[in-house]
């Protein structure tokens, strides 16, 4: 084995990592692969032989690439963040072990959804702190900031991420949820409809470029969307989502929306839709059959 294809093996021990570490700072599966390609490019160009902890070696500069695509992203972003949906993770409702491996490396999408909401530093900070245990005189240089700073930086993202919608943690009971949802919406049963939606439940329907994308509050309005959702001739399939059941709409073999609820106390308090047709393409989704 010679030394490039050493050093490629010992990257790819670390992909995994690197990868959910992206995910996270990202919300963009492609732009983590990007940043991971990255990654590895520069490890190619750069002389190791002193490093002595390659993963966090590596661990830094997924970080500053991520950093840079974050602010490049928020200097020229047009649409607003509130309807944006991050990239969902999308499994069949029984997974293979692989896949399992990878829902339980998943966060939630209303998570991710929040992480959308702080600045790349705020956000940077967070998820390498709290979700990678990364200290805080390791995040400074990365930021250019100082540790002090760094861990104000990670206390304001986590009083923002305290208000996330996390899911119970039964799978059946949150199915149960959303097949009553369905049977409601398509026998046009409004007060059944109602009945599962929180007080405050929140809609989010990300379209893309074919937008618009609509944010949507209460019951009431979320009941009518739930209508157009039902309808149009969709076959729709249970999926998990980011580790949590969900819905995937299929049209003539085509992916059209995934639907993916957020269930706490037998109510739904968040609905994420990904209705992106671009982005449901490039998407690993399950077999459509």
């Amino acid at each position: 084995m010679d030394e490039h294809e050493f050093l490629a093996e010992r990257f790819e021990a670390h992909r995994d990592q690197l990868r959910s570490v992206a995910y996270r700072m990202l919300g963009s599966l492609a732009e983590a692969d990007d940043a991971v390609q990255e990654a590895w490019l520069r490890l190619a160009r750069s002389d190791t032989a002193e490093v002595a902890n390659l993963g966090g070696w590596l661990t830094t500069v997924v970080s500053r690439v991520c950093l840079d695509m974050l602010r490049s992203r928020k200097a020229r972003r047009e649409e607003p963040l509130d309807t944006h949906v991050p990239d969902p993770l999308v499994a069949s409702p029984d997974p293979d072990p692989a896949q399992q491996a990878v829902l339980a490396d998943s966060v939630g999408l209303a998570l991710l959804v929040v992480l959308e909401t702080l600045t790349p530093a705020e956000r940077l900070a967070f998820v390498l702190h709290d979700m990678f245990g990364v200290p805080f005189h390791e995040i400074a240089p990365i930021v250019g900031r100082t540790p002090a700073t760094a861990t104000q930086l990670a206390s304001r993202a986590r009083r923002r991420v305290r208000g996330a919608a996390l899911p119970d943690a039964d799978l059946p009971a949150q199915r149960k949820v959303i097949d009553a949802f369905m049977v409601a919406a398509r026998a046009g049963d409004f007060e059944a409809l109602v009945a599962v939606l929180d007080p405050d439940v929140v809609l989010r329907a990300d379209f893309g470029a074919a937008g618009p994308s609509r944010l949507t509050h209460g019951p009431a309005a979320v009941a009518e969307h739930a209508f157009r959702f039902s309808g149009g001739g969709a076959l729709v399939r249970p999926v998990l989502i980011n580790g949590a059941a969900g819905l995937l709409a299929t049209l003539a073999g085509r992916p059209v929306a995934l639907f993916s609820p957020i269930i706490r106390g037998g109510r739904m308090v968040e609905i994420n839709i990904v209705a992106d047709s671009d982005r449901l393409a490039r998407l690993d989704l399950p077999e459509l059959g």
